[in-house]
């Protein structure tokens, strides 16, 4: 299986076999070599119905794949990139910051926090989703983000905070609470998520990006 490739700071190129196709957000192909086919994928089933299914598939980007062999070129709006490298560990990250991966990983989907009132609070005030995508096996991933993303150490006893729209993805067992620094009277009708904050304790890494602007 072939690692994706950082051709630059908004460009990743991705290996194709017989054994390594790509899934990759549908229009983010930029080009490619070889005998690569493209086709749309249709009814990726979250497991999910009603209403959580419904917004779930609002918040996902249509999506495509790349078989056959050779490679392929992608980039998404002149956005930054972060490829990681998944060797069995699992990945969290928003659904919207994920470009491409490697189609034998395994996804899912995963409630960010730990449900109810916080996670509307967090929908309705920091204008981030109410769902994440998990993401776990063996493969490659590219990431999406305004000016780069950087990692932070989260390590036990030594909790992180993360402003709500500038967090990207996290690794490792971390738990992810919101919470927030005003009271809600003040929060309401703010639509900076400065007033609310990811709290990330436990053992992992939390990737940020260099912006609170949404993608």
């Amino acid at each position: 299986m072939g690692a994706f490739e950082q051709v630059n700071s908004k460009v990743v190129r991705c290996p194709i076999s017989p054994q390594s196709a790509v899934l990759s957000r549908r229009g983010a192909m930029l080009g490619y070599t070889g005998d690569v086919r493209f086709r749309p994928v249709h009814g990726q089933g979250t497991g999910l119905g009603g209403a959580v299914g419904a917004v779930m598939a609002s918040e996902s980007a249509p999506t495509m794949v790349a078989e056959g062999s050779g490679s392929v070129l992608y980039g998404h709006r002149g956005l930054h990139l972060t490829v990681l490298d998944l060797r069995g560990e699992g990945l969290v990250v928003e659904a919207d910051r994920l470009l491409a991966h490697s189609a034998g990983l395994q996804t899912g989907v995963q409630f960010l926090g730990q449900g109810g009132l916080r996670n509307v609070v967090r929908g309705a005030v920091t204008g981030q989703g109410l769902f994440t995508t998990s993401i776990s096996g063996t493969g490659s991933v590219a990431l999406l983000s305004h000016g780069g993303a950087f990692p932070l150490t989260v390590s036990p006893g030594e909790p992180v905070g993360v402003d709500p729209q500038a967090y990207v993805a996290h690794t490792g067992a971390v738990q992810v609470d919101l919470s927030a620094k005003v009271g809600w009277r003040e929060a309401v009708g703010r639509g900076s998520g400065e007033a609310f904050q990811l709290k990330l304790t436990g053992s992992g890494t939390v990737y940020v990006q260099a912006s609170e602007q949404k993608l």
